[in-house]
């Protein structure tokens, strides 16, 4: 194997590397989120649990953080939450550092 192949393949490595851990510190700060609103919202329990899992999904719909921000706005804006969208995206860029440093820590 040559240098070029061997510098290709960790380049191919870390990119992959980093595209998983981009993946899991979306997918926890979304929980995060979702356990956010639900208390917001008044849940608690198996109702909040349930509830930040449909956050989790909700990011399923297409790419980016806009659906799962229009999940949570909708959300509030149907249970009369008084939060404003500079609050909600302010919440989803806290809980992305506390995720990522959550996913640091374990690694």
């Amino acid at each position: 194997m040559s240098t070029f192949d061997k510098r290709r393949d960790g380049f191919e490595s870390k990119f992959a590397h980093d595209e998983t851990l981009k993946f899991k510190a979306a997918a926890r700060r979304n929980k995060l989120l979702g356990f956010w609103a639900a208390d917001k919202l008044g849940l608690s329990g198996p109702e909040a649990e349930a509830y930040a899992k449909s956050v989790v999904v909700a990011d399923l719909q297409e790419a980016g953080d806009d659906d799962v921000f229009r999940k949570v706005r909708a959300d509030f804006d149907a249970k009369g939450v008084a939060q404003s969208d500079h609050q909600i995206r302010h919440s989803m860029d806290e809980l992305m550092a506390t995720a990522i440093e959550q996913i640091r820590s374990e690694a």
